[in-house]
């Protein structure tokens, strides 16, 4: 039997710029069908880890921390999110996100159709496989 060929850095870059436009489109699509901007309800999606600081969601989110303000802002009218001053160090806020946040990140992974039909192809092993292959390239979702 042939081995396969090998796969090169290159390809594997072109994979993930293609995987990655089709999740980056439909989630914008998502957020925008829930009255929200991509950097709103990707804050979303980081708070649904669990309550950060500031300045970290503005460092995951790779953008300015005045920016994270403006999104912040927006997203505690809409009464998604809430600060926080953190119990351990009182210059800190720390973001929260609401039950309504909860459910508006739900209803947005709902509606990514590709992505999820994608997903649900792969098997327990495979989503195992994937899981641990992205975590070594990427590192631990921050």
């Amino acid at each position: 039997m042939a081995e396969a060929p090998q796969v090169d850095n290159a390809q594997l870059m072109e994979l993930l710029s293609v995987a990655l436009g089709v999740y980056y489109g439909e989630f914008t699509l998502a957020a925008a069908s829930e009255n929200l901007t991509a950097s709103q309800g990707k804050a979303l999606t980081v708070l649904r880890r669990g309550p950060i600081a500031m300045r970290a969601l503005a460092d995951t989110m790779a953008c300015d921390a005045s920016n994270v303000t403006g999104i912040i802002d927006r997203l505690e009218k809409r009464g998604l999110v809430r600060r926080e001053v953190s119990a351990s160090d009182r210059r800190v806020t720390n973001l929260v996100i609401t039950t309504q946040g909860e459910k508006i990140t739900d209803a947005i992974r709902a509606k990514m159709h590709t992505t999820r039909e994608g997903l649900d192809r792969l098997g327990a092993e495979d989503r195992n496989h994937l899981s641990a292959l992205l975590e070594r390239v990427f590192g631990q979702p921050s």
